[in-house]
């Protein structure tokens, strides 16, 4: 059954004062509070980050300049570097001496290269690292560990057009279509007359390779050679909404001009890429944003970017860039007649939390995500008073031949995050499995079922 897309998904004042406040605890934290990390005796570098333009233009130096920031150090400016998408983060220490930190933005694979090499410290990835990288990177350590991948962000993949496009919405088996060249005119979309021109990100970008796995492969076809190809994310929202017959795909913060259209996926209802879709990754086209470090960290800095990065202070700087927070708040959902009759009681009297468990791929495992969400939920249940009879879990899964056996499915699901919080002091109101209900993804391939296959968390 399709999902109906909620009328008012806000958060809720409570939550959102909570959050800001919590917020404005950090940023009036004292500057002493974060330990003082070592300047280099030769003036060189202390970090090295290579890898995403996604991250790298603009986040990546937000949360660099916020780290020096809380290091007490001031003068802090940006410099651009000698090569395009590169960028230098400069402060001052009280005592004169100079710190910086080096970020390259040339795509997420270049990044896992720069471990390899040992010419960067932090990958940053707007990508899962590949089953071929973990490979080559296996000597320094497992690249897909707690410790070493590094969830700093959710963004979704907007598909852009022309402000002047009608086209409202689209599934995942037209931009297949579009992008692979088999559909080259806008009329037979039910838009204008005129020959679909295609805009696209580079081959070393995470950005493309999310689009290639989750549209292009995901459909059998690829990318078609007509298409046009750009390194910066900037340059390619310009050009699309430029150009009346242009269509592209793009992180959140960089559709600017251009018009993003909502998307489909199986049986899901078209979403356009909202904050609190993408919050909860039922978006079809959200994606989490990586940092990946060695898992022995030696460089202190390293350390210290990924804990600011983790912290509230540092998700407020990835909220400011455009993408989206990890942060718990309370969703209103408004109840529909596609929903099951359990889950319209719950739209009419709880709220659901932005916050979505999924697992490992063939396992009931917790994935790294869902790991640190753990304490971001205990947190926020601890701070409104929500820890005992008000939690409901609901689990969700993918179709199987037998109904009941996909209900009984998505229900044990559930109640392994009841294992977890139960550990950490949560009593819990009610435990639901839905089964196949409310798909936000597609069935047929791997990706989509993993979407489905996630634990939802609401609040009386």
């Amino acid at each position: 059954m399709p999902r109906a897309l909620p009328a008012c998904e806000q958060p809720t004042w409570s939550s959102t004062c909570a959050f800001l406040l919590l917020g404005f605890i950090c940023y009036a934290l004292p500057l002493a509070a974060f330990a003082a990390l070592p300047s280099p005796a030769d003036n060189s570098s202390v970090l090295h980050i290579q890898g995403s333009n996604t991250i790298g233009a603009n986040l990546g130096p937000a949360l660099a300049r916020g780290l020096l920031e809380a290091q007490g150090l001031k003068a802090i400016h940006i410099e651009a570097g000698t090569v395009d998408n590169e960028q230098t983060i400069i402060g001052t220490r009280s005592d004169g001496r100079r710190v910086t930190i080096e970020v390259a933005a040339h795509g997420s694979s270049t990044g896992f290269a720069a471990l390899q090499d040992a010419s960067a410290d932090l990958a940053a990835s707007s990508r899962p690292i590949k089953d071929s990288e973990v490979s080559a990177l296996a000597a320094l350590g497992d690249l897909q560990s707690r410790d070493a991948e590094q969830i700093i962000a959710i963004d979704g993949l907007a598909i852009i057009l022309h402000p002047s496009n009608p086209l409202g919405a689209l599934r995942i088996e037209q931009l297949a279509q579009i992008f692979s060249g088999e559909l080259q005119d806008w009329a037979q979309l039910g838009s204008h007359s005129g020959p679909i021109k295609l805009y696209a990100r580079d081959d070393n970008s995470g950005t493309y390779d999310t689009f290639k796995e989750l549209v292009l492969s995901a459909n059998g076809t690829i990318l078609a050679p007509s298409a046009l190809r750009f390194e910066s994310s900037d340059a390619l929202s310009d050009a699309v909404s430029q150009d009346p017959d242009g269509i592209g795909f793009i992180g959140l913060p960089y559709i600017r001009q251009a018009k993003a259209v909502a998307i489909a996926a199986g049986e899901s209802q078209a979403m356009l890429p909202s904050a609190t879709l993408i919050a909860t990754e039922d978006y079809p086209l959200s994606r989490r944003l990586f940092l990946y470090n060695l898992p022995d960290v030696a460089n202190p800095w390293a350390k210290a970017l990924i804990g600011f990065a983790q912290s509230p202070r540092g998700q407020a700087i990835v909220a400011q860039n455009g993408f989206i927070a990890q942060t718990v708040q309370a969703i209103q959902v408004a109840p529909d007649s596609a929903m099951p009759e359990a889950y319209q009681t719950l739209a009419r009297e709880a709220q659901r939390l932005s916050v979505n468990f999924r697992f490992q791929q063939g396992s009931a495992t917790l994935d790294n995500k869902a790991l640190r969400d753990l304490e971001r939920l205990i947190a926020y249940l601890s701070t409104e008073d929500k820890l005992k009879h008000k939690v409901v879990l609901v689990g969700f899964g993918d179709p199987k031949a037998d109904p009941a056996r996909a209900e009984l499915l998505s229900k044990l699901r559930a109640m392994a995050v009841r294992r977890e919080l139960a550990r950490r002091g949560v009593i819990f109101r009610e435990i639901v499995g839905l089964g196949a209900e409310l798909p936000v993804a597609a069935n047929n391939a791997d990706e989509g079922r993993i979407k489905n296959r996630r634990v939802e968390v609401w609040v009386y």
